[in-house]
């Protein structure tokens, strides 16, 4: 069921935020499907058309981008991706992410906006998915400053812990971050910074939530309505 985030109260205090988000995102949205103002875009734009896709790890948001991508022509760029290619390029950034990430720990947002910067502009697509970012506010605000732009809207694939660790030990891909110390390190993290990224971009209306339970199949379907009332050109 697709919920989108209409208002959201301001921050209370920095004890009681967290566990006042999480109540605020279950219970002030109205179920809504249409195109966020503005959806319109075409090549005549000085900006690319960027969604960016949130959620924890194991949530689901990677398969489902890869589905986009093929389905309506977006061009998926994956932070953790870029952030991983870097690591083993041989580069000083890179021994710096690779503890980071063994920690789990967050790079810093200059050097993941510039990677995504320097992916956008070099690819031939207009429409892109950036996946796993921004993971704090920080990162939102370096992307805001570095690129100039914000997203033209954000997804968000909401989905319990105990499914996301199964999902993430499940799936052997041979990842450095893929054992369970670190994934548990991720969530928390994932809780303690994303969400106020979540409640900027509520407020702002231009966050989509989704259920990222059920099989793949099930969870595109929940995803489809929106991707095809965006009225996009290549």
């Amino acid at each position: 069921m697709w919920r989108r985030f209409t208002s959201l109260p301001l921050f209370f205090s920095h004890q009681a935020r967290r566990a006042e988000e999480l109540k605020i995102c279950q219970a002030f949205c109205t179920e809504i499907i249409k195109p966020v103002e503005g959806d319109s875009y075409s090549r005549r734009n000085s900006h690319p058309f960027v969604a960016f896709v949130l959620g924890g790890p194991g949530s689901g948001k990677g398969t489902q981008c890869l589905k986009i991508a093929e389905t309506f022509g977006f061009k998926h760029i994956g932070a953790g991706d870029l952030l991983r290619k870097e690591m083993y390029s041989g580069s000083e950034n890179g021994a710096m992410i690779q503890k980071l990430m063994e920690e789990g720990s967050i790079a810093p947002s200059e050097v993941t906006v510039k990677l995504l910067k320097k992916a956008i502009e070099s690819a031939e697509h207009r429409k892109f998915l950036i996946d796993g970012f921004p993971r704090s506010e920080e990162n939102r605000m370096a992307y805001e400053r570095i690129i100039g732009a914000e997203p033209n809207f954000v997804l968000f694939f909401d989905c319990p812990e105990e499914v996301m660790v199964k999902r993430v030990l499940n799936r052997n891909e041979g990842r450095v971050d893929d054992n369970e110390h670190t994934v548990k390190e991720r969530l928390k993290v994932y809780k303690g910074i994303t969400l106020p990224v979540v409640n900027h971009y509520a407020k702002k209306g231009k966050l989509y939530k989704v259920d990222g339970t059920g099989t793949q199949e099930e969870i595109f379907e929940r995803l489809r309505p929106i991707f095809t009332s965006l009225r996009l050109s290549t």
